[in-house]
């Protein structure tokens, strides 16, 4: 299912989901420019599960801070364009609308502690993988959490291809963020603790920041829903 559009959102470009987009976009132009340093580049700043569990037991303030500060830089490394533009097409689907209910500075907070809790989800499902995790989904999922809490009955046109044909249909808000958990959940369970080491889809990450967004988003909420226009 593509994400076209919601009917939740008073206006779609918001100051703090419209900078973090930017910023993402950004930090993959300058991945590309770095043509095969990349490696390296990623290397450096993408979250180690492992490193970051070893760093509890340093002695060294220095050395231990390092490992947890791949926590944030990791969240705006992607590993390719359909990578970030499909997180980057969520977050701008769903983020302009929970930032309306939370207020730019709440929502800013929010977007990197679910990031937090999302990596913190990893590294406690594989807390010994060596490797390395990117991408700004955990966040995102932290997002879609927080939507759900807020917009229930908020409707999302989406694109489901069908075999060969493609449909665009309006799905309730309830349902489409309902589907898209129970499937990190079962893709989470099904590759254990073995499939987050071994690499690929990040699916716990997914699985904590959502639920993370759930508890956090009423406890955020600032400015009432908006009233649907007739």
């Amino acid at each position: 299912m593509i994400p076209l559009r919601d009917n939740a959102a008073p206006r779609r470009l918001t100051p703090a989901n419209t900078i973090l987009i930017a910023a993402n976009l950004a930090a993959f132009i300058y991945e590309l420019s770095l043509g095969p340093r990349v490696v390296d580049f990623v290397s450096r700043f993408a979250m180690v599960p492992a490193e970051v569990t070893n760093s509890l037991s340093m002695h060294s303030l220095g050395a231990a801070l390092r490992p947890a500060t791949t926590i944030l830089t990791s969240m705006f490394l992607h590993g390719g364009a359909w990578h970030v533009l499909g997180n980057m097409l969520y977050l701008f689907i769903f983020g302009a609308a929970v930032e309306y209910r939370m207020g730019a500075p709440r929502y800013a907070a929010f977007y990197f502690a679910s990031g937090i809790a999302a990596a913190l989800a990893t590294i406690l499902i594989a807390p010994e993988s060596r490797v390395p995790v990117i991408g700004a989904s955990g966040a995102i999922a932290g997002v879609l959490g927080a939507y759900f809490i807020f917009y229930p009955r908020g409707r999302i046109t989406t694109i489901l291809p069908i075999f060969i044909f493609i449909q665009v249909i309006e799905i309730p808000a309830v349902i489409y963020l309902l589907l898209w958990f129970a499937i990190q959940l079962y893709a989470g369970i099904a590759a254990g603790q073995q499939g987050a080491a071994m690499g690929g889809v990040a699916w716990w990450a997914h699985v904590g920041g959502f639920l993370f967004g759930l508890a956090l988003a009423p406890l955020l909420a600032k400015n009432p829903k908006p009233r649907k226009s007739r």
